[in-house]
């Protein structure tokens, strides 16, 4: 048991702007009192908030392993030592499994969501978020390429596809659906280098067949299996100039629906194809901020090393030659996905890249509704979710933010609202909402991302500093599920007993669709159907989060 008192609470699920609260802990849940006798900690000077949620990252399966084999370099300078409390690991853009849980919560993060695994690896992800201690997780598995969906949806039997999409989750243990690049595997696959140019664009080998058809099918029969986070959309034409107008048509084509728009700040460029990106994040921040089914996280650029890991296999063959690191993976995952993985740096001084970090930071300070457009860097692909203070105070500090700017591509800058640097600061409660409150909501975690009664206990006491930066990097103490984890900075607790625990969803299907899919298995997986389906025992400590069939 546990109880804090003098610290400032910021809780904007429950609308607790800085007020000195006590907070109390018993079973891992917040409750409303606990005995004397229970531990006190005095968080005087402190800000006390839920622990971090991140929506968007990619920690855990095949891709993210490929990524870390690639890179040898990355991991050699960056050495996680055991200590009493933490195995060792290895750092770097792709950390180890095990520095990934300790790092997140070094950040006061208590929750991290792999956004892309393909079906047939759902196992290796298990397995290795299974291995990345303290932190609470989930997956959304990829279906925006799968090519019985596609028939399915071809011979207008929205219902059976439904139903596979239904079997598919349960059958992988998944918490979400994600789109990536729909309907660009085919092309990509059957031709070099070919790709989807327009979200009207008929697939290859589907007759009637669009991105637009199939973002439409998905989003739709989202909601009607009732899933707890909507589809998750990596829309097409990712990184090109021009294509905030697929953005746009991708949310339009969502209308009536929950949609969830990915790394946006990748999807609002102007200009041509082949010239200089210009920034339509005005536009973007419009459309998001008065329709109110669309949400979306931001996919900060910050400058520095990462890692280029996506299911969007084309874009990662369009960007590797502009990497000075000539290192490249590309796969196929059979009917499932594709995958694209290359090294990567963002350089302050290179045009493109000063748009990328303008237009994210605009997105975020033209927002109206921080509860809808949350913080991200698309770790590791925009960046390290080590970078998650610097950007805050980029965000809360203008002061900052204008010595930054200084710092950037003048000519991209310029052509930005960063020209003028606009006066927004972000508070603690906006904060508060873009790494907790909002992304739990969107997601559906109803027990995350605040500290009212009831709630799991999550929490991260950090000291007060002018420099935020410094300030969201150590936190005092960090408690999850009512352990402190981090005690006056230091781990405190074995983290081999704080494993964390796995969010799925079971949608309810009608049985009889397994006679759709297993011929299609016979006919063309390297897997047999009955084997495909995940064990029960790959779950460890798990919890099935409730659908609400019928949605919209």
């Amino acid at each position: 048991m546990l109880r804090i008192v003098n610290g400032k609470v910021y809780d904007p699920a429950n609308g607790v702007d800085g007020e000195v609260r006590e907070v109390c802990v018993k079973d891992g849940k917040i409750v409303e009192s606990v005995p004397a006798s229970a531990r006190k900690i005095d968080a005087k000077g402190m800000v006390i908030m839920p622990g971090g949620v991140d929506i968007h990252c990619h920690i855990a399966g095949s891709k993210v392993n490929m990524a870390r084999k690639l890179q040898p370099d990355d991991h050699r300078h960056d050495v996680h030592p055991r200590t009493e409390f933490t195995r060792s690991g290895t750092g770097g853009t792709v950390p180890s499994t095990f520095t990934t849980g300790y790092r997140y919560t070094t950040l006061g993060y208590t929750t991290a969501m792999e956004a892309a695994v393909a079906p047939i690896g759902a196992r290796h992800a298990l397995e290795e978020l299974h291995d990345t201690p303290i932190i609470d997780k989930g997956y959304f598995i990829l279906m925006g390429n799968n090519v019985l969906l596609h028939k399915l949806m071809q011979e207008g039997e929205h219902d059976k596809m439904r139903e596979a999409l239904a079997w598919w989750v349960n059958a992988t243990k998944a918490y979400s659906i994600k789109l990536v690049n729909p309907g660009a595997d085919e092309p990509w696959k059957g031709h070099r280098n070919r790709n989807i140019t327009t979200i009207d664009q008929e697939v290859d080998a589907f007759e009637g067949i669009t991105p637009r058809k199939i973002i439409q099918s998905l989003v739709r029969a989202a909601d009607e299996l009732g899933l707890p986070h909507s589809a998750h959309i990596h829309c097409n034409n990712l990184g090109h100039s021009g294509n905030y107008t697929t953005t746009l048509e991708t949310m339009k084509a969502a209308e009536g629906h929950r949609a969830h728009i990915t790394h946006i700040q990748f999807h609002s460029y102007g200009g041509e194809i082949g010239d200089n990106p210009l920034s339509e994040a005005a536009k973007i921040s419009e459309y998001v901020n008065t329709h109110p089914n669309i949400t979306a996280d931001v996919g900060q650029v910050m400058f520095g090393r990462s890692t280029i890991m996506t299911a969007d296999a084309p874009l990662a063959y369009l960007i590797h030659p502009f990497s000075k690191d000539t290192r490249w993976i590309n796969a196929d995952s059979e009917c499932e996905s594709g995958c694209g993985i290359t090294p990567f740096s963002y350089q302050e001084k290179i045009y493109t890249h000063a748009m990328q970090w303008a237009v994210g930071l605009e997105l975020f300070l033209l927002s109206k509704d921080p509860w809808r457009m949350v913080l991200s860097t698309d770790h590791p692909n925009g960046g390290s979710f080590m970078s998650y203070p610097r950007l805050i105070k980029l965000l809360m500090d203008r002061e900052f933010r204008k010595a930054e700017i200084k710092k950037v591509n003048q000519k991209a800058v310029n052509k930005t609202i960063l020209l003028d640097n606009p006066s927004r600061e972000y508070s603690l409660y906006e904060i508060a909402i873009i790494t907790r409150a909002g992304p739990a909501r969107i997601l559906g975690l109803k027990n995350k991302g605040h500290i009212g009664v009831g709630a799991d206990a999550d929490i991260t006491i950090y000291e007060e500093d002018a420099d935020k930066e410094m300030m969201f990097s150590a936190p005092r103490y960090v408690i999850k599920d009512g352990t402190a984890i981090i005690d006056n900075h230091e781990f405190t607790a074995d983290s081999e007993d704080n494993e964390g625990r796995l969010f799925h969803v079971e949608p309810a299907y009608d049985s009889s669709i397994e006679e759709v899919i297993r011929p299609f298995f016979d006919d063309f997986y390297s897997i047999r159907f009955d084997n495909y389906p995940v064990a029960d025992s790959y779950l460890h400590d798990h919890e099935i989060v409730a659908t609400s069939p019928g949605k919209v």
